[in-house]
């Protein structure tokens, strides 16, 4: 993820969360590569197509799949959330880039933070909402 100092007035940054995953990524003029945590993309999402046309989502909408290389460093959650707050970081960095692209993101909603959580156990319960069997005798 090392970056010459050319390169670096032409790099967009932009953080994207989901559950508990965090990434953030920089957008660099380039071939279309995708690079997570130092690996290829393509390994590091498991050669899952969903995870990883979900990831480039905001550059295929704008028509700028193979204009921009993307550079991630993302920790946290699975692989679906990260591939999900990859897509989010893409955006914001699009947005970054020039705000006429936030018109046309907005409306397919990568815009939007995702912010279901897995929601807390409570005490007395066995699960989050799950309550021990009522016996009435």
């Amino acid at each position: 993820m090392s970056l010459s100092a050319s390169e670096t007035k032409s790099a967009y940054f932009g953080i994207g969360r989901r559950k508990t995953s965090v990434a953030k990524v920089i957008l660099v003029p380039g071939t279309g590569v995708m690079l997570v945590n130092h690996k290829q993309g393509e390994k590091y999402l498991q050669f899952n197509s969903q995870y990883i046309n979900a990831s480039k989502v905001p550059l295929t909408t704008l028509g700028l799949e193979n204009m921009y290389d993307i550079y991630v460093k993302t920790h946290g959650g699975g692989l679906r959330g990260q591939a999900d707050a990859i897509k989010l970081g893409v955006a914001r960095a699009l947005c970054h880039m020039s705000p006429e692209n936030r018109e046309s993101l907005k409306p397919t909603g990568v815009l939007t933070r995702d912010s279901r959580r897995k929601e807390r156990k409570k005490y007395g319960l066995k699960k989050a909402r799950k309550a021990p069997q009522f016996s009435k005798r």
